[in-house]
């Protein structure tokens, strides 16, 4: 873990600092100020090696280990219930970009331990950001682990690195001497074989790969997206913004909304992933917010974890 000495910082995006988004949502406006404390995170992304530890230790079985219940997916066929996660499933030719179903697949028997299905398997991938976890997941190794997962306003701090108004964690310009600082996407996307890997990677990659940030963390930027503890609603930080003064430690909303799934329950997810592009999504930027139903997981999601100073 590395120490993240905590401050007052300005929180959000304004329009130039917007993400391209597919659902066009300005929930990371507008800006505001925030004061957080000092704190502990996890210089990476939590492994899969070191998942692997917890699992030894405790016998946890991940969300998408469970077969789904029919009081959780009524009307869904006996059959259909099997356990699994989605995965991200390239798509053989160019298609529109207005649903994200059309390359993303439910896969039976896809978890932490098979991050593409059933025939899967972590060998050689012991260095690589832990796959298919759910909010309950995170949240369970981050208690074991003696940790907590970070807020909102921690995780966009500590991305920072200290530096204001910057458009992604290293700067205001995607490549610094030509050369990309995360693993995100290039190339066509979503057909398959559509990303160059012009980072250095196809696909998820290894953590660390990438300069860190000038806190001393790596891929606060792409590669996968990491829980936050807050209940997502895209209203909040304009809730924030109407109050006087400098929000203190703010820890999101009461509970979860989101307009586009309105009984759905969301945390909020950030920093973006190996599968964000700038013909698509670009919340690889710093200001930019990411939303996950609690109870799914996929193989572009994970998360680190934070420790308060003793």
């Amino acid at each position: 873990m590395v120490w993240i000495p905590g401050g007052e910082f300005s929180m959000g995006s304004n329009s130039k600092g917007a993400a391209v988004c597919s659902d066009g949502a300005a929930d990371a406006m507008p800006v505001h100020r925030v004061r957080v404390e000092g704190f502990w995170m996890d210089a990476t992304e939590v492994t899969n090696e070191q998942f692997a530890k917890f699992v030894e230790a405790t016998k946890y079985v991940t969300v998408a280990e469970q077969k789904p219940t029919q009081e959780e997916f009524p009307g869904v066929p006996l059959e259909k219930l099997v356990a699994g996660s989605a995965v991200f499933s390239p798509t053989p030719q160019p298609v529109s970009l207005d649903h994200f179903l059309q390359w993303w697949s439910y896969v039976p028997g896809a978890d932490w331990r098979h991050p593409t299905g059933a025939g899967s398997n972590l060998t050689g991938l012991e260095k690589f950001p832990v796959l298919h976890i759910a909010y309950d997941d995170a949240e369970a190794y981050a208690k074991w682990a003696g940790k907590r997962l970070p807020t909102e306003a921690e995780w966009e701090f500590a991305a920072r690195g200290g530096k204001s108004g910057m458009l992604y964690a290293w700067g205001d310009e995607l490549k610094v001497s030509g050369k990309f600082q995360a693993n995100i996407y290039q190339g066509n996307f979503p057909i398959q074989g559509g990303d160059t890997g012009e980072d250095g990677f196809k696909g998820i990659a290894p953590v660390a790969q990438f300069p860190p940030n000038d806190y001393g963390l790596y891929d606060m930027a792409g590669n996968v997206w990491e829980w936050c503890s807050d209940w997502y609603r895209p209203d909040y930080y304009a809730q924030l913004a109407n109050k006087e003064g400098v929000a203190d430690n703010p820890k999101g909303p009461d509970s979860s909304y989101d307009p586009m799934e309105p009984g759905t329950k969301k945390r909020a997810q950030r920093g973006g992933s190996f599968l964000c592009t700038d013909s698509y999504c670009t919340r690889y930027m710093i200001g930019a917010r990411g939303k996950g139903e609690v109870r799914t997981a996929s193989n572009h999601v994970g998360f680190r974890c934070v420790k308060v100073a003793q």
